[in-house]
């Protein structure tokens, strides 16, 4: 994902803003976090993709497969 593109992003629980949370540096985020500053829920980055499903969606995902 585009590090410019956290600026554009928010929470889908309570619309807070999100703030990036890796150790990459660069331009293309492709593992991290994205926490919010409203609710501090936290929402993964992986492989470039945020996985921004609120957390009792997120979980009934993870467990289907």
């Amino acid at each position: 994902m585009k590090r410019a593109l956290v600026a554009k992003l928010r929470c889908p629980s309570c619309a807070s803003p999100l703030r990036l949370e890796t150790g990459e540096s660069g331009d293309e985020v492709g593992v991290g976090s994205l926490g919010c500053t409203g609710c501090k829920e936290s929402y993964p980055i992986a492989d470039g993709i945020p996985v921004l499903l609120p957390p009792d969606l997120r979980q009934a995902s993870m467990g289907k497969g």
